[in-house]
């Protein structure tokens, strides 16, 4: 007859910690972009490596899944988003995990190609979205951003277009 107390719980892990960025254009018309996976949209992002900062992460992921330089972006330094929830990963799927995933706001500052390496592809969608995208990651981060357009102050110095435009 077994016992439970010979049996050790399987532990989660360590926590995963994840960054990325939502990118804007204002060229031809404010746009956001999301790359394609097989069955959703998704934001060029990734997993932190060892001694890297979330923001430092964001910016290498989104050069590597985007293939635009960190030059050509500016980030926005007072927009952070952060969502917390479970996930089962690859290497042990019969465990949940806690992830965190941080995104950052950046806008495009040159025109850019990009550069597709781990998606199916890309889309531009025009700022605001006309409906729902992913109702569980992607609404509530363009809901934070919107809010964000309308309450945060403008820039006191602002050189050309900036992030906070949109305010009504």
């Amino acid at each position: 007859m077994a016992t439970e107390t010979n049996r050790r719980p399987t532990s989660p892990g360590p926590p995963i910690r994840a960054a990325g960025i939502l990118l804007f254009r204002d060229e031809p018309r404010r746009e956001f972009l999301l790359m394609r996976h097989a069955d959703r949209w998704d934001l060029p992002k990734g997993h932190l490596e060892e001694g890297e900062t979330e923001r430092d992460a964001a910016l290498r992921e989104f050069e590597e899944e985007t293939g635009i330089p960190r030059s050509a972006v500016k980030v926005d330094p007072d927009f952070r988003y952060e969502s917390r929830y479970q996930v089962r990963p690859r290497k042990h799927p019969e465990r949940l995990v806690p992830k965190t995933l941080t995104v950052f706001l950046a806008k495009l500052t040159e025109p850019h190609e990009i550069r597709v390496t781990e998606h199916q592809g890309y889309r531009w969608w025009p700022w605001p979205p006309a409906g729902s995208i992913q109702a569980v990651a992607i609404d509530p981060l363009l809901a934070a951003v919107e809010a964000y357009f309308h309450h945060s102050p403008a820039p006191e110095k602002s050189h050309g277009q900036d992030l906070h435009q949109d305010r009504r």
